[in-house]
């Protein structure tokens, strides 16, 4: 049995770039003493999300380099461990600060670099820079090769988020978060996983951080079991809302096997039918004015 160990690291920011820094090098550390083969921060680490009433300039400034101090440090931390790391930050972009996950492989590399896509223009993200595509990556961990793809936050409500990260091969998607976590956004992640048969890791802040209330969640994708009449509850772990590092354990045999038998996923599509969904036309009542263009 191949079983990927997920540390969620539902952790509460420091108040500085060094401060945070620190503190997520030891949640790796301990992540990895309790067995983790990926750990995966909140949405935007480097600086806890710290974004409310910031204009674009002082935002920029705290803006850094995704090949910087900050990541180079957790890939350094990431080879010794032996352990991959989703981290996430407010990064430096030429078009302006991006929200971002930088995956580091088990050796220190960069696997992957996603940029939120989603922004949400209706609040302080309306300064960020959008990500103009979803990534997927083939990582070596200790169970095997695993395709990872990644969405932040936000993008979560969107469907086609996840059916692009399923077309594109993501077994397990890593899901950086920064908001309250409540039964409707849950059932979106678990709508997500069943949908398009893959895992699907959350990452949320704790209570207390502004806005956030922790229930850092992993769901599995697998809704039917052989021998078990009916289907099952797809949510394999729940945190609470205080602090801590929750490990979410993901069966990737079961997980193949279901998505090579089952019905959904991208078995039976109709793409040839879903025209409209590349639409850009917006039509009451969807029509905000924060909308770019």
């Amino acid at each position: 049995m191949k079983r990927l160990h997920i540390a969620l690291l539902q952790l509460a920011p420091e108040g500085s770039l060094e401060k945070n820094l620190q503190k997520g090098l030891e949640g790796c550390e301990r992540a990895r003493k309790m067995g983790a083969d990926i750990a995966l921060f909140p949405e935007m680490w480097s600086n806890g999300y710290a974004i409310s009433g910031k204009a674009a300039a002082a935002l920029a400034a705290e803006a850094i380099p995704a090949d910087g101090k900050f990541i180079c440090t957790f890939a350094n931390l990431a080879a010794r461990l032996d352990m991959a790391v989703g981290v996430t930050l407010l990064e430096r972009f030429s078009g302006g600060p991006r929200n971002t996950l930088v995956l580091l492989d088990r050796r220190g590399k960069t696997a992957l670099t996603y940029a939120k896509v989603h922004t949400c223009d209706f609040g302080d993200e309306r300064v960020l820079t959008p990500g103009d595509a979803f990534a997927v990556a083939e990582i070596d961990t200790a169970a095997g090769p695993v395709q990872v793809g990644a969405m932040i936050c936000y993008d979560r409500e969107f469907p086609e988020s996840a059916r692009i990260l399923m077309l594109k091969g993501a077994e397990i998607v890593l899901v950086p978060n920064a908001c309250p976590m409540e039964i409707n956004r849950l059932s979106q992640l678990r709508g997500r996983a069943y949908e398009n048969m893959m895992g699907i890791a959350t990452c949320n802040y704790p209570q207390g951080v502004p806005d956030c209330n922790g229930h850092s969640s992993a769901f599995d994708g697998v809704a039917y079991l052989p021998g078990c009449s009916g289907s099952r509850d797809t949510c394999i772990l729940e945190a609470g809302g205080e602090e801590g590092i929750f490990m979410a354990a993901f069966d990737l045999d079961r997980l193949r096997t279901y998505r090579s038998e089952e019905v959904h996923g991208n078995a039976f599509r109709r793409p040839e039918r879903y025209g409209l969904l590349v639409s850009r036309e917006v039509k009451p009542p969807f029509i905000r004015p924060e909308r770019r263009g």
